[in-house]
């Protein structure tokens, strides 16, 4: 059991940091919204946007590869080899992304940046360290430095934050507003860079095994590719049919729902780098086990998180942001909550086709999914408007998800509960009729509301035995022993 106690306790640290990633989303929406524009906030939400969608492209799936094949190395000479072999091949591309950014400044400020050709200067070079970060992060994550991974996330973020809600609060415009992401990335790579030189020391690679890591990472392109597409250019596609300030609308409402995909980054960020071990072993029991485990976890708290932001939805948004987002906004929110249960259980599942090494299927998913998503949205958008961006998103993660898990089940049974998912589901709705029946509307009566919701979902669950008794137990003797 002592495998567990640990996996928990770093699911633990992980979710922490997690929660803090996205509260500071949360934090900072009050900040712009009521300081900026709309339509200038709309400019934010397409930085951010482009800076997840850059390392998708730049980092050719290397980071998850560092964890693939590196997570069990010990031979010190090899890691450096092929950390740093990987570093350069990123270094690289990420540096002709941004060149090309560049060159193309006009067309692509015309089109997502409502005309502010500053802003794209200053996020080409954001997405560039971006890219960078991300190789450097995943080198903690890979050799289960947890403490240090989490760290540096939450570092970047509140950095990030701090400073543009600084600039935001002393009445700067958007573009030294954006500056805050650039300082809070290069601080991060300088504290980062340090520690990894110091521990493996400098070196020039010699791509000995770079082919046959290229060999995994590259099937993965399209399926990260891809993956961004569902996620996120649906801000892009709104931003050219619909303006910045549609995207203003949309993105408050579609960050309060996607705030229940900080519950899967625990498993995500971990189960790659554990359950290699006990696959290689031939231990498949064991990794049943994580999975299983994986899995009613992040649904015993996604569903009635779920039902309760998609009831309060407006209530909440009239708080963290104007009415005019509010009101423009709200019905956003409980597609995207339904879409990121979705993309949870998509994100635990695949680990199965990945121990496989069937990252072909993957890919192919997603590649899929991706000109579904694009084609869906170019219908929906100009005659449903930002929640038919939503409706869209939803319904390419349920595609993802059953094929995957079609795949899946081929080789190791899905990690699902179905007596334990019905309960929970059970107990959801209750707490959901409750909160329904209060309609809270004030910050006060929200937070009373939510506490009482969460006390009457936990009674029931354990009044159907939901939660077993031996789980209690597990977590009391896990929690004495952290």
């Amino acid at each position: 059991m002592n495998e567990y106690k640990q996996f928990v306790q770093r699911i633990g640290l992980v979710g922490i940091t997690n929660i803090l990633i996205s509260l500071s989303g949360l934090i900072f929406i009050p900040i712009i919204t009521k300081n900026l524009s709309t339509a200038d906030y709309g400019i934010w939400a397409q930085v951010n946007t482009t800076i997840a969608l850059m390392p998708n492209i730049a980092n050719l799936g290397l980071p998850y590869t560092m964890v693939r094949f590196l997570s069990a190395e010990k031979d010190k000479n090899k890691i450096k080899e092929s950390f740093y072999s990987m570093l350069a091949v990123v270094f690289t591309i990420s540096l002709a992304i941004s060149g090309i950014f560049l060159i193309f400044q006009d067309l692509i400020a015309n089109s997502i940046f409502g005309g502010n050709v500053e802003v794209v200067y200053i996020t080409a070079i954001i997405s560039f360290f971006a890219c960078i970060n991300l190789m450097l992060i995943s080198f903690f994550r890979t050799f289960q430095q947890i403490k240090r991974y989490s760290l540096f996330l939450v570092l970047q973020t509140y950095i990030g934050v701090v400073i543009s809600s600084y600039l935001v609060l002393a009445n700067y415009n958007i573009q030294i507003v954006v500056m805050g992401l650039l300082i809070a990335n290069l601080a991060v790579f300088i504290i980062m860079i340090i520690l990894i030189f110091r521990y493996l020391g400098l070196a020039i690679p010699k791509f000995k095994y770079l082919k046959e890591e290229l060999e995994f990472a590259i099937p993965t392109i399209p399926s990260n590719i891809s993956s961004w597409v569902v996620d996120s250019s649906d801000k892009y596609v709104i931003g050219i049919f619909l303006g910045s300030a549609a995207v203003g609308y949309y993105a408050p409402s579609y960050a309060l729902g996607s705030i229940l995909l900080m519950f899967l980054s625990p498993f995500a960020i971990l189960l790659p780098s554990i359950l290699p071990k006990y696959f290689e072993e031939g231990n498949l029991e064991k990794v049943s086990v994580f999975l299983k485990y994986s899995m009613k976890y992040f649904l015993l708290i996604t569903i009635p998180a779920a039902i309760g932001l998609s009831i309060l939805s407006k209530q909440i948004l009239l708080i963290i942001s104007t009415s005019e987002i509010a009101m423009n906004g709200y019905a956003v929110t409980p597609f995207v909550c339904l879409g990121a249960i979705l993309m949870g259980m998509y994100g635990i599942i695949n680990n199965i086709l990945i121990l496989e090494k069937k990252t072909k299927i993957l890919g192919n998913i997603w590649i899929i999914v991706g000109i579904l998503n694009l084609v869906f949205n170019m219908i929906a958008v100009p005659y449903m408007g930002i929640v038919g961006a939503a409706i869209v998103t939803l319904i390419c993660y349920l595609i993802a998800f059953f094929i995957t898990s079609f795949y899946s089940k081929k080789y190791i049974e899905l990690p699902f509960e179905y007596k334990s998912l019905a309960k929970t589901i059970l107990a959801a709705f209750i707490m959901g009729v409750f909160v329904l029946f209060i309609n809270p509307v004030d910050r006060t009566s929200i937070i009373i509301t939510v506490i009482i919701a969460v006390l009457i979902y936990f009674g029931i669950l354990l009044l159907m035995k939901g939660i077993e008794k031996e789980e209690f137990e597990f977590f009391k003797e896990m929690i004495s022993e952290t």
